[in-house]
């Protein structure tokens, strides 16, 4: 049997379905409407003589025929996302739009001024930015790179370290004054704390070989990094804070270093996004252009 243009459209698209498990989930994906998708599997069943996918009301499954034929269909699909990525990058100058996540703090104070300089270099790429400290689901979203302050756990995606981030304990003065500055790790319990929800609920100081852990108790929470900040600085009680952050507070007197000589976990940033889809050529540029920008900063 001869392949038509038409079957092999439909070989696409039930690729995506499969990959997907839904209908619905596909059709958005590959901008068609749910109807059109059906018509789609429905034609190429008929064509093959086979049922592909066992579908219901409440579920949705693929034949043993189905399962065998998606091989053959997804690397149909990845070999023409492969030829599309390659051809873009034959061009003298990336295009495009990269869709971009990253918690707000770091994003506002970090990332924006790269972003700036990164869009006056690359004026034909085209940014959308998600200042947000949710986790988003990358490949739902449609997130070309998300900044991330944690080591991969998804393995179908990759990551790219980008940075290290110091951080220290800090504290503002009109705290201090009133209930007095701690001198050694053992007195970090009888503080009141900010606590970053995000954050890990053990601390962990380290001088030398000896190191100390202890968790943080305080009547303010928030899982906002900037609110965070805020409430150290007005005073609520003592926050763990990257030196970024820190640093332009310190200069300004509303902030002052706790048990400098004592070393915290640093963060690990890290760029995340899809399998392979670094091998195009605008956001393999933004990822250098950050990784270089984030080492001029540290």
């Amino acid at each position: 049997m001869e392949l038509s243009f038409e079957q092999l459209k439909s070989m696409v698209v039930f690729a995506h379905v499969a990959n997907k498990g839904s209908f619905s989930a596909a059709a958005k994906e590959i901008g068609l409407s749910r109807g059109v998708v059906s018509y789609h599997i429905k034609k190429l069943e008929q064509q093959l003589g086979v049922t592909l996918i066992n579908r219901s009301t409440r579920s949705f499954s693929l034949t043993e025929a189905g399962k065998h034929y998606f091989e053959h269909c997804h690397a149909i699909t990845q070999q023409a996302a492969s030829a599309q990525q390659q051809i873009e990058n034959f061009k003298h100058e990336p295009e495009g739009l990269l869709k971009i996540s990253c918690p707000i703090n770091l994003g506002m104070q970090l990332l924006l001024p790269a972003l700036n300089r990164f869009k006056q270099h690359y004026p034909k790429i085209k940014l959308e930015i998600d200042f947000s400290d949710r986790v988003v689901n990358i490949v739902e979203d449609g997130i070309d790179l998300a900044i991330r302050g944690a080591k991969l756990a998804d393995s179908s995606l990759q990551a790219t370290k980008l940075a290290t981030l110091e951080t220290g304990l800090f504290a503002a003065p009109s705290y201090l004054a009133q209930h007095g500055r701690p001198t050694r790790p053992a007195q970090l319990s009888q503080h009141h704390w900010v606590i970053y929800q995000l954050a890990a609920t053990t601390l962990e100081l380290q001088q030398g070989e000896r190191s100390y852990s202890m968790k943080p108790k305080g009547e303010v929470s928030t899982n906002n990094a900037a609110a965070r900040t805020a409430f150290v600085v007005g005073g609520h009680g003592i926050g763990r804070i990257p030196l970024y952050d820190a640093l332009p507070k310190i200069s300004s007197g509303e902030l002052e270093q706790l048990l400098p000589h004592y070393r915290l976990q640093a963060i690990e940033v890290y760029g995340v996004y899809v399998a392979g889809s670094a091998q195009t050529k605008k956001l393999r540029i933004l990822l250098d252009y950050l990784k270089q920008h984030f080492a001029q900063q540290s």
